[in-house]
């Protein structure tokens, strides 16, 4: 039986409740909860963007489930929620920086690459017929000399933070910045504190083929993914700084 209080609102996406709500775009909201975390940082040198990977059978190919995107050299997205939602957002993402890069012979900024994003999925909530897109994207790059940072909300809401996280984890991730985030981390502070949130977030089931990081660099404005070799090599120095972190409350 449906709850009294929703009393038919959430049938149709373009009919609010007597209290202001459109529940489709709040179980819209529920399905990027239930996807695992994705998080992006802001650092003096660049963009990070990590996705935690983890699947639930161990016969599914880890390579074969995508959670970042490159949408232009400067440009890369990081997703959680509906896959499929996700990469049609994505293909309209790179076709919106193509157009940008024909019509005016310049790479698109990325504040106007989450607003045209945001744009359409605000008008999936406008709609009959259609219903709102179950995925949230964090979208870092680079624009001139500046590193920029977004994420957007299955509403076409639109936030630029300095560090922020979706998915599941969201809330343990967002705990871990707000104690440990600084305007002037290097790249590789920033992988760090990345990694930090998802060791928090997966309560330490981390392991080098299930978490994945893209980095867009300031300098070069270009967009490229960390090797499983490197992430290794990261992850063995945040398992020895927990162990010494453990070693230092015992005494």
């Amino acid at each position: 039986m449906q709850p009294l209080q929703n009393a038919g609102y959430d049938r149709a996406i373009t009919v609010f409740s007597p209290d202001g709500r459109l529940f489709q775009v709040e179980y819209a909201r529920e399905a990027v909860k239930r996807g695992t975390t994705s998080l992006g940082i802001k650092s003096k040198d660049g963009v990070v963007l990590v996705v935690d990977k983890r699947t639930t059978s161990k016969l599914v190919e880890n390579k074969s489930i995508e959670k970042i995107f490159q949408i232009d050299d400067h440009i890369g997205v990081a997703t959680s929620g509906l896959v499929a939602d996700a990469r049609a957002l994505v293909e309209r993402a790179r076709m919106e920086s193509q157009i940008n890069k024909i019509t005016y012979n310049e790479p698109i900024r990325v504040e106007a690459l989450s607003k045209k994003i945001c744009d359409l999925k605000q008008l999936y909530t406008q709609n009959g017929g259609v219903r709102p897109f179950g995925s949230a994207l964090i979208i870092g790059g680079v624009t001139g000399n500046e590193c920029k940072l977004f994420e957007t909300d299955p509403s076409g809401a639109l936030i630029e933070y300095k560090a922020t996280a979706i998915g599941s984890g969201r809330n343990v991730a967002m705990d871990v910045f707000e104690k440990n985030y600084k305007d002037d981390l290097s790249l590789d502070e920033a992988i760090n504190l990345a990694l930090d949130a998802v060791y928090e977030v997966t309560e330490d089931k981390l392991a080098e083929n299930n978490v994945e990081i893209a980095i867009i660099d300031k300098e070069t404005k270009m967009y490229s993914k960390i090797s499983e070799k490197e992430i290794s090599n990261y992850l063995k120095g945040l398992h020895k700084r927990k162990e010494s972190e453990k070693k230092d409350k015992k005494d």
